[in-house]
């Protein structure tokens, strides 16, 4: 029962091993605060010193990061519209050669709908144009 007891309470550490974690833990801590505090310090400085320059070429970098991005959109949709070209193309390759690409199917069913549409509309037609005659 003694035994069930003891193995119930936590295991005390020696001071030694309290005392290491405690020191690697200021340690560590202190010297990330100092490199936080260098580095917003230094954020400060550096917008400090950028501010003006901003403002003062604002007139020249505000129309050139707006026709950068215009030629990159360009380039991207130009890229864009030549894999769509391409990929078409090979599908229509395929589609002539009768290697039945994924969708052939539903382009033949569409195809025979549109000539039996066609063909009623001529009917029509000529039924209108045969009533007209009368």
């Amino acid at each position: 029962m003694a035994d069930l007891q003891k193995s119930k309470q936590p295991r005390q550490q020696p001071r030694s091993h309290q005392v290491v974690k405690a020191a690697t833990a200021v340690t560590t801590g202190g010297s990330l605060l100092v490199v936080s505090s260098l580095t917003f310090t230094a954020t400060v400085i550096l917008l400090a010193v950028a501010t003006p320059l901003l403002v003062i070429f604002s007139p020249v970098i505000v129309p050139a990061v707006i026709a950068v991005h215009l030629l990159l959109m360009g380039f991207l949709a130009s890229g864009g519209f030549g894999v769509t070209g391409i990929t078409v193309m090979s599908w229509m390759y395929r589609y002539v050669t009768g290697r039945h690409p994924p969708g052939a199917e539903q382009l033949d069913q569409a195809g025979m709908k549109l000539v039996g549409k066609a063909r009623e509309m001529k009917e029509r037609g000529e039924q209108f144009g045969l009533k007209a005659a009368h």
